[in-house]
């Protein structure tokens, strides 16, 4: 097996198990969420996801440990897009790329979307009559 064959694999493996879009990310914005026995069977099962860092802990682990219907089940589409540059941080980097790639979440310093400023800045990189 080639370098890129193993990396692309590796990225597939990650990638399946997350949901095919961040909108079908159907977590609680509120409340305490309790993980089933298959994620987390030690004392770190209840989290409340209104404060961040016990959410910061529940979706590294969710992240890192579930399955594609746990992601859905126990992320919240908002919280995760507000606290990826934290949680980035605790998750290993093969998963933190394919959440980004597979999720379109922004790495840090990436702009969220492509407007018209951003849009003529690319464009007319080094020039000095850009309109």
């Amino acid at each position: 097996m080639g370098l890129r064959t193993g990396l692309s694999a590796g990225f597939a493996g990650h990638a399946s198990r997350l949901p095919d879009r961040l909108d079908d990310l159907h977590g609680p914005w509120q409340g305490t969420v309790v993980l089933p026995v298959h994620l987390s069977w030690h004392q770190f099962r209840e989290f409340d996801v209104a404060q961040q860092e016990p959410r910061l802990l529940l979706y590294s682990i969710v992240i890192s440990q579930g399955r594609r219907n746990d992601v859905a089940r126990f992320l919240n589409a908002q919280r995760l897009r507000e606290d990826w540059p934290q949680l980035r941080l605790l998750v290993s980097s093969r998963m933190r790329r394919a959440c980004e790639r597979k999720l379109g979440l922004q790495q840090p310093g990436a702009p969220q979307h492509a407007g018209p400023l951003t849009s003529c800045v690319a464009y007319c990189h080094g020039s000095l009559d850009c309109r």
